[in-house]
């Protein structure tokens, strides 16, 4: 059974509270979505729960160890973690670059098993970038640098995936592609954890989702139960009009706000 668990966290980043005793459960099979505006504190969630940011007060365990007694190579087999700013100090092959994904089993480039090598290209089919895998990382765009860089983590076939803005950069087409992946990861028995800023996206794809704002957890549940006009307006101080339909939300702006933004010609 693959779990995470917060207890009461509260952390600081250069002397400010950016997280306030907060709880998280996540268990397998579930894929949840934290949602917030900016600086609300979602990466520094994601930081704790990978042991980058360390907590002032409260405690996090993944499969009931505390993380503070896994080693780096323990926590690597558990969690594969894709950051929502991905620099390369230097340009690799597209395949060597997904290989990475391997390096906690073992699977250093060059001297991958068959079985690594099989990870590997299932990983480049998965994200339709195997016609890249010869190619240096400098030499593709933003987009496919990013499908990259989400074949790396997928090829960790960890029990956890954390990922801060995984659909960040890519084209409609590619960003349903990329949470398709996700929420099949999750079907499959895994556990996925990540930051949203498209609502809409979240909430289609995610089972519950995590609203945090100046630190703090404001609400927990399904996209139903919490995508609602209220919370827009208490989150991220935006009136507008919450609909459903097809089990996908509609999100439109009130009519005052609507009229406010037209031109004085209009």
């Amino acid at each position: 059974m693959t779990e995470v668990k917060l207890q009461n966290i509260t952390a600081r980043k250069v002397g400010k509270t950016v997280l306030e005793n907060v709880n998280l459960n996540l268990k397998d099979g579930e894929m949840v979505a934290i949602v917030g505006p900016n600086g609300a504190g979602k990466t520094s969630l994601l930081e704790v729960t990978l042991g980058l940011l360390p907590v002032t007060t409260g405690s996090v365990q993944i499969n009931r160890q505390n993380l503070s007694h896994l080693t780096p190579l323990a926590l690597a087999q558990q969690v594969a973690y894709l950051p929502q700013t991905r620099p390369m100090a230097w340009p690799l092959r597209v395949f060597d670059t997904v290989a990475l994904g391997r390096f906690a089993w073992g699977g250093p480039a060059g001297k991958l098993s068959i079985t690594d090598i099989s990870i590997v290209n299932e990983a480049l089919r998965a994200c339709e970038i195997e016609h890249l895998k010869e190619r240096q990382t400098d030499q593709l765009s933003g987009g496919e640098l990013a499908r990259v860089h989400f074949a790396r983590t997928l090829a960790g076939q960890t029990p956890i995936l954390i990922a801060d803005e995984p659909a960040n950069a890519l084209d409609p087409k590619h960003q349903l592609q990329i949470m398709s992946l996700l929420r099949r990861y999750a079907t499959a028995g895994k556990s996925v954890l990540i930051v949203m800023h498209d609502l809409s996206l979240a909430a289609r794809y995610a089972d519950r989702l995590i609203w945090l704002k100046n630190g703090q957890m404001i609400a927990d549940g399904t996209p139903r139960e919490t995508l609602t006009s209220r919370q827009l307006e208490q989150i991220f101080e935006v009136d507008a009009e919450v609909t459903w339909k097809n089990d996908m939300p509609v999100i439109l702006p009130t009519t005052q706000q609507q009229s406010s933004t037209r031109s004085p010609e209009a």
